[in-house]
């Protein structure tokens, strides 16, 4: 299944069904699992571990050294899940000693000239729309939606079944459940179509609003919208992600909701 005008270092581990295009290059310490595409023009360099069922397009770059000066050439891993697919002139970048590992889930769709650099942490689910960039250490939850052109500074963590608006600057952190846009990057309600389609009740997707409320639209300050959370809401496992979410943030939150 390895076309002839490809190249394979003789070292890396191939599954007999894999299908490798014309005028790829796969470099050493490769492993690539059964029923996967590489298309033609693909460059993998060594440290990529792709899963099984991935599609790669033409012209994708997988597990370059990292775009980072303190790289010291250390080994690191590049790891794609199941049933991604990694459209056209995308750039994947391996990590470096901080994490050891960039990691995109499974049933993930990167689109095309988008870019995910060194450690960053891809969920299952997640979309990256066309030209996302993606800085290093960043962590993405499952579910989520980057839109076209959105821009995610280092070390950001974006949580789970968000929808953020293509050509958002995305400097601070996105707790789960929201719907994020404008400029600077605000809370713009619940992600309440995208938990639907994941099957969230009604009542669920309702107490998610009311903690949102508390946090985002009613003027409080963050230490005190948490402790009115945790006295005038009973525990649940949403309830206790936001809050959690919110009080491990390092870069801080993004703004509550703007009228203007």
């Amino acid at each position: 299944m390895i076309q002839p005008l490809a190249y394979v270092h003789p070292s890396a581990k191939i599954a007999d069904t894999v299908v490798i295009d014309p005028f790829v290059t796969i470099h050493k310490n490769v492993e690539i699992d059964e029923g996967s595409w590489i298309g033609s023009g693909v460059t993998i360099f060594e440290g990529a571990r792709i899963g099984k069922n991935v599609r790669i397009f033409p012209g994708a770059i997988i597990s370059a050294i990292p775009q980072d000066l303190k790289f010291d050439g250390e080994d690191s891993l590049t790891i794609i899940g199941d049933n991604t697919t990694i459209r056209e002139c995308v750039t994947l970048n391996r990590g470096t000693k901080d994490r050891g590992k960039t990691v995109i889930g499974s049933n993930v769709l990167i689109m095309a000239y988008s870019h995910v650099a060194h450690d960053c942490i891809i969920g299952d689910h997640v979309i990256l729309a066309n030209s996302t960039q993606v800085a290093g250490h960043v962590v993405v939850g499952e579910y989520s939606i980057l839109g076209g052109a959105t821009l995610v500074h280092q070390f950001v963590h974006i949580g789970r079944h968000t929808m953020i608006s293509g050509g958002s600057l995305v400097r601070k952190d996105v707790p789960p459940y929201t719907k994020a846009a404008r400029e600077p990057l605000s809370y713009e309600g619940v992600n309440s179509i995208g938990l639907r389609r994941r099957e969230f009740s009604t009542e669920k997707i309702s107490e998610i609003q009311e903690i949102y409320r508390t946090l985002f639209v009613r003027g409080l300050n963050n230490a005190k919208a948490l402790a009115q959370i945790e006295a005038n809401m009973p525990p649940t496992p949403e309830r206790d992600e936001i809050l959690q979410f919110i009080k491990e943030s390092d870069r801080g939150v993004m703004k509550g909701y703007n009228s203007k």
